[in-house]
């Protein structure tokens, strides 16, 4: 449950068994003040007196708390009607599993759900404790913006880091021509150079022939850097990721693999990460996503409309877990994964993604078996899986 145990005005000291920032540190103990790690150690010494609440957790361990760049968070779908809009997703189903830091899209349906609609989710989500932003834009060209303007919507909404998700290579995207997308991607880069943001494109990868083919053409005929494109689902299909992988060596480029609860004639986030990594794509060159609540969609050859189901985050925790368990990656560079590359690539780098002196108190300790069972944000618990209804 979403704990109402919020520390507010103390400081809280973390008693763990481990602590990985993603990488293992030779403490046991972080204290956290004003939303912030000030102190990192063993046997930490607070002053008498002083407003500290302990948190006793030596069988835990303490890692960054998960960043999932790809939430439908006022829900997605609609494909086949408005009988199937994907519901909400709740600060609790985005806190159990240890994620606290979400990044809400639009997808098809951007006349039902708007960017006001998305925004206020976002400031919702950030009221219950979740560190929560939004791209502007949804599937189709010209995209959808809040002030008319996609880099108005950068300069002036905070909660805006980028643009997404630009549907591309998929029958339901509005089928953009190559320079309206180099269009979009060079105002997203304009109005982030002018907000101080990273301002991300991040793509949405159907699985028609075109591919990446768009985006390696604005990678190599523009002055666009690689690290302003995400493409994501480029799992879809064993070409496709095939095609990633190139792309990603050829540019030095980030992917992101999404945790597809159903794969279908596509691969899983573990194979899609294994095969990657086995292609000599660097593991800080990839990153992962849960696409949650967003529809999973069944189509005829025809492209009718057959049925689909809503996507959920814990493929993605579960999906994670298998890399670490089954020896594809070891905990430190797995890690790196679902915190910091994806804080990276969104330019959330500086305070979110590791666990270091200064930087925001986002924490998830987890478990022998790595499931999550206290999720922080800023210092606050959010989620304690023992804690009652």
């Amino acid at each position: 449950m979403i704990s109402s145990d919020r520390y507010d005005g103390l400081m809280v000291l973390l008693r763990v068994g481990a602590v990985f920032s993603p990488e293992r540190l030779e403490t046991a103990d972080i204290l956290v003040a004003g939303g912030k790690i000030i102190a990192l150690g063993n046997d930490l010494d607070i002053p008498s007196g002083w407003p500290v609440r302990v948190v006793e957790a030596s069988h835990l361990i303490a890692v960054p708390a998960f960043i999932d760049q790809h939430v439908h968070v006022t829900g997605g779908g609609g494909e086949g009607g408005c009988g199937t809009r994907c519901p909400e997703i709740t600060a609790r189903e985005i806190a159990a599993m240890g994620i606290g830091t979400v990044v809400g899209v639009l997808g098809t349906d951007s006349i039902s759900r708007s960017p006001a609609d998305l925004l206020a989710k976002v400031r919702g989500l950030r009221a219950e404790g979740i560190s929560a932003y939004m791209y502007t834009g949804a599937y189709r060209v010209p995209p959808p913006t809040l002030t008319g303007d996609i880099q108005r919507d950068l300069t002036w909404i905070p909660e805006v880091i980028g643009l997404g998700e630009i549907a591309i290579s998929d029958h339901r995207s509005s089928q953009p021509r190559q320079d309206e997308i180099e269009r979009i991607v060079s105002d997203t880069r304009v109005g982030a150079m002018l907000a101080g943001k990273r301002g991300i494109c991040h793509f949405h990868l159907g699985d028609g022939k075109r591919g990446l083919e768009p985006l390696r053409r604005l990678l190599a005929e523009t002055e666009i850097p690689a690290d302003q494109i995400i493409p994501t689902h480029v799992n879809r299909h064993p070409a496709l990721l095939e095609e990633a992988a190139d792309y990603a060596l050829t540019f030095n480029a980030s992917v992101d693999v999404t945790a597809f609860e159903e794969a279908g004639d596509g691969l899983s986030s573990f194979d899609a990460v294994s095969r990657l990594l086995e292609r000599g794509v660097p593991a800080e060159r990839i990153t992962m996503s849960s696409d949650c609540n967003g529809s999973l969609p069944e189509f005829d050859a025809n492209g009718a409309y057959l049925g689909m189901k809503v996507a959920r985050n814990t493929t993605l925790i579960a999906d994670w877990q298998r890399l670490v368990h089954e020896g594809v990656l070891p905990l430190e560079t797995a890690l790196h994964l679902i915190t910091t590359n994806v804080a990276r690539v969104l330019g959330l780098h500086a305070s979110k993604g590791h666990l270091c002196i200064g930087f925001d108190a986002d924490i998830t300790l987890l478990d022998s078996k790595l499931q999550p069972q206290q999720t922080f944000v800023a210092g606050k618990r959010i989620y304690d899986v023992n804690a009652e209804e």
